[in-house]
């Protein structure tokens, strides 16, 4: 059996579409068919070089999707074939199965426990959380990492109190996701920073009060008791810091900055009882936190349709990253039906 897949060949080059010969599945493992693939920046950073070293080349990318089950390894129980699932690179329940090898005309290609640039896929089992037969697939696709990242930023590693103040810097997926994340908790005002106005308007739409266009505006922020720093540039992560106020303010950095890139703070900041908080994917458990998000999403609670901004079919993955890179997409889907 063979996918469709994009394969990282070398950084810095476009990705390769060819076609992968599948492994039998391995115990704990699961062939998942992908109905839709979110692209991260985290994918971004990898195929640009700007991760460091690659020692994992030729291989598969992506990190969240959506999809169906169509096979199930032996002693699988968390899902059953034709179950609907939501894929990501964040660990729940299940048996933990590091990575597969697809043939590639002779030549081994690497993947992780969870790839999902490609039509098929095998996955670990503790990648994969069920969801209901009638829930929407390109809302699950984002549940993977920017919803879940965002959301969690803020529920889980912030966790405001209704009528504090919070300010996201950076309104791409993730960002957008943490000021939707904002206004479930309560936040006012809920103030969304970025370079882009068609940026901004998304972040009205998701719930923020307030939107600032990046520079000299952003700057004049101060005395906030939260901020989510989202876009993994340096200079703002310290925008971010000195905006919240002393004896309490609280910073959750979760944009991811170029490898060999640091921060510069004073160490005043601490002096003056501000908090510097890191997150690993905004702390979610899988089996904990991704049916809550999804039944928001059910109720109306929660709207990520303003995320959805362009559907990409799996030939047109380079355009999609480079949509990404410039702002053009909020979060890219590759809808592997087109």
């Amino acid at each position: 059996m063979k996918t469709k897949a994009a394969v990282l060949i070398q950084t810095r080059e476009p990705l390769a579409v060819v076609d992968l010969g599948i492994p039998p599945l391995k115990e704990g493992q699961v062939l998942v068919e992908v109905a839709y693939s979110g692209v991260c920046h985290t994918q971004l950073l990898e195929c640009r070089g700007y991760r460091g070293e690659d020692k994992f080349l030729p291989h598969c990318l992506g990190h969240e999707a959506s999809g169906v089950v169509r096979e199930i390894g032996p002693g699988v129980t968390k899902v059953r074939p034709e179950q609907k699932v939501i894929l990501s690179w964040m660990k729940g329940s299940g048996k933990n199965v590091p990575g597969t090898t697809y043939d590639w005309n002779g030549t081994a290609v690497n993947a992780g426990a969870v790839t999902t640039f490609s039509r098929s896929t095998v996955v670990s089992e503790n990648r994969l959380t069920p969801v209901a037969d009638d829930f929407d697939l390109k809302s699950a696709a984002l549940l993977g990492c920017a919803a879940a990242t965002g959301l969690g930023s803020v529920l889980n590693v912030a966790q405001p109190k209704a009528g504090q103040s919070l300010a996201v810097f950076g309104a791409g997926g993730i960002g957008l996701c943490a000021v939707a994340g904002a206004r479930i908790a309560g936040c006012r005002p809920v103030i969304a920073i970025d370079l882009l106005e068609e940026r901004l308007a998304l972040a009205k739409a998701m719930g923020a009060t307030e939107c600032r266009l990046a520079g000299k505006e952003g700057a004049k922020l101060e005395g906030l008791d939260f901020a989510v720093e989202a876009t993994g540039v340096p200079e703002v992560m310290l925008q971010a810091v000195e905006c919240v106020r002393p004896q309490g303010g609280t910073i959750v950095i979760v944009g991811n900055a170029r490898h060999g890139q640091r921060l510069q703070l004073d160490p005043f900041h601490f002096n003056l009882g501000k908090r510097l908080l890191g997150t690993w994917g905004g702390d979610n458990d899988p089996d904990r936190d991704f049916p809550k998000y999804a039944g928001w999403v059910s109720s109306g609670a929660l709207n990520l349709r303003p995320l959805i901004s362009k559907c990409y079919p799996l030939a047109e993955i380079n355009r999609a990253l480079d949509d990404l890179e410039t702002g053009r997409a909020a979060r890219p889907l590759i809808d592997m039906s087109l």
